[in-house]
């Protein structure tokens, strides 16, 4: 198995976890709130997984320029935009219209990849990604339910562009964090994304640290409160930041984030088998396109 897949596979299954554990902060905290734990917290678990590699490989310290931090910011400020967005459209009626446009976040990234590092994607690696893509939005539609007139008709309206402005802020994050490890043209690709990684968290809590101090400092006082569990959610954030950094860094980052989407496999399995939650034809569908999607994207990328 490749290294790239085996990296974004863990990396899913221990985003969902953090998923979860975020879930228990957000009675304590906003939304926002839960967001900033996990970076305050990853900060000294990438830093940490740093120092080990450095020391394991001897490797030196990259050099960074200009173009690095370009894309730092730029990348840790999209992420943090996408994360806003996201959470902003709950508040709104049609909330679920938004949230499944969010989804098209994978052809974005293909999108943007072309664009700003000329990546080429192979005529059946694109028919994957599309296929795959509409099975998440079969499954998303399925558990808002939504219908296909609706999500047509609901095009120009703002939760849907609000959605597409979301999935848009990912995808331009996660070309970013590819284009930012890339340059840093290290012989080692371990330490080249562990050191973009810390950068990036670095950038996005101080940022996020002088915002909240501004606008809710409550949140401040309830992530100092919470360590324990804020800590853990760093934890299983920053450990799948390391696969997902990692990957993009030896791999088209479409490729990645495409292939990421079997987090929604393990979130079917847990709801499915554990928690006996019902699963209707659509989702069941939505799962076997993902699924048909990733395969193929495995085999013809």
């Amino acid at each position: 198995m490749p290294l790239w897949i085996a990296l974004t596979i863990a990396a899913a299954f221990l985003q969902n976890l953090r998923s979860a554990l975020q879930k228990r902060l957000t009675g304590g905290m906003s939304a926002t709130g839960a967001t900033y734990v996990r970076f305050l917290y990853g900060v000294p678990v990438a830093a940490l997984y740093l120092a080990i590699v450095i020391g394991v490989t001897g490797a030196a310290l990259p050099q960074p320029d200009g173009s690095f931090l370009l894309y730092a910011v730029a990348g840790g400020l999209a992420q943090i935009w996408g994360t806003v967005l996201l959470v902003a459209l709950y508040t709104l009626r049609n909330f679920a219209v938004g949230t499944t446009y969010s989804k098209t976040e994978t052809i974005q990234t293909a999108l943007f990849g072309i664009i700003v590092l000329g990546d080429h994607l192979s005529l059946g690696a694109f028919l994957a990604i599309l296929i795959s893509l509409a099975g998440v939005i079969a499954i998303s539609m399925a558990q808002s339910h939504l219908t296909l007139t609706s999500f047509w008709r609901a095009l120009g309206e703002k939760p849907t562009l609000m959605g597409i402005g979301s999935g848009a802020c990912y995808g331009i994050a996660a070309v970013c964090y590819r284009a930012a490890s890339l340059s840093l043209d290290h012989p080692d690709f371990l330490v080249a994304a562990g050191y973009t990684l810390v950068a990036v968290l670095m950038i996005q809590t101080v940022a996020m640290t002088v915002w909240l101090a501004a606008r809710r400092r409550n949140d401040l006082r309830a992530a100092m409160d919470t360590w324990r569990v804020s800590s853990l959610v760093g934890l299983a954030g920053a450990l799948a930041s390391i696969g997902w950094f990692t990957a993009m860094t030896i791999q088209n980052a479409a490729y990645v984030r495409a292939l990421g989407q079997i987090e929604l496999v393990f979130a079917f399995i847990s709801s499915h088998f554990l928690f006996r939650e019902k699963t209707s034809p659509l989702e069941l569908a939505g799962i076997a396109l993902v699924i048909g999607g990733i395969v193929m994207l495995v085999l013809w990328r």
